[in-house]
């Protein structure tokens, strides 16, 4: 028996999440999301008042997954904390070299919507950048790093900057490197705090 098929919100969300993070969101209709997911516009209009509200709905289906792969890389790296947000960098660089591989999708999101700084997937972005600056933070003050906010903040600033500079020269080099300059920054925390 196949398994019961999903509510239409969340396959339109699914559908979205597909059509957005692969070509971006204005190039993407209602319509074309509507077909993916196997509903009529109408539905999609019952669930989602404006496109705006589903890349919103998008964004935040992202938030949680993205912030658990993240914990996953760190928590399954044996080490130091130096370790363990290097290998963040490692297995973002790795998943950069798969084909279907576009990017960070808040990021891209952002700078499509970049004209619209109030527009609630901005909102969105903005809470999922800081929630895993907190979470980073917080694993940095467990580790006894000295200023751990402000250095995550950092470590945010690198990763960030990767993904920008991957966007224009698609080299995973230079995600490893930002992994890098992570590592020596932390390197270096440590080093003052002793």
């Amino acid at each position: 028996m196949p398994p019961p098929a999903k509510p239409a919100r969340e396959r339109m969300i699914d559908a979205a999440n597909r059509l957005f993070y692969r070509e971006g969101i204005r190039a993407v209709s209602v319509d074309a999301v509507a077909e993916e997911a196997g509903v009529t516009k109408k539905t999609l209009y019952y669930h989602f008042k404006s496109k705006d509200d589903l890349i919103t709905a998008y964004l935040a289906s992202r938030d949680q997954p993205n912030l658990a792969l993240y914990e996953a890389w760190f928590e399954a790296t044996d080490g130091s904390v130096e370790d363990k947000v290097e290998a963040i960098f490692t297995a973002l660089a790795q998943s950069s070299r798969h084909p279907k591989w576009k990017g960070c999708g808040f990021l891209r999101t952002a700078a499509e919507l970049a004209n619209m700084p109030g527009h609630p997937a901005m909102k969105v972005g903005a809470a999922h950048k800081k929630k895993f600056e907190a979470w980073l933070a917080e694993r940095l003050s467990l580790a006894h790093i000295p200023h751990p906010e402000a250095t995550a903040r950092q470590i945010i600033l690198l990763l960030d900057g990767a993904f920008a500079i991957m966007l224009i020269h698609r080299d995973p080099a230079y995600i490893e490197e930002a992994g890098r300059a992570a590592r020596v920054l932390l390197s270096r925390a440590t080093l003052k705090a002793e």
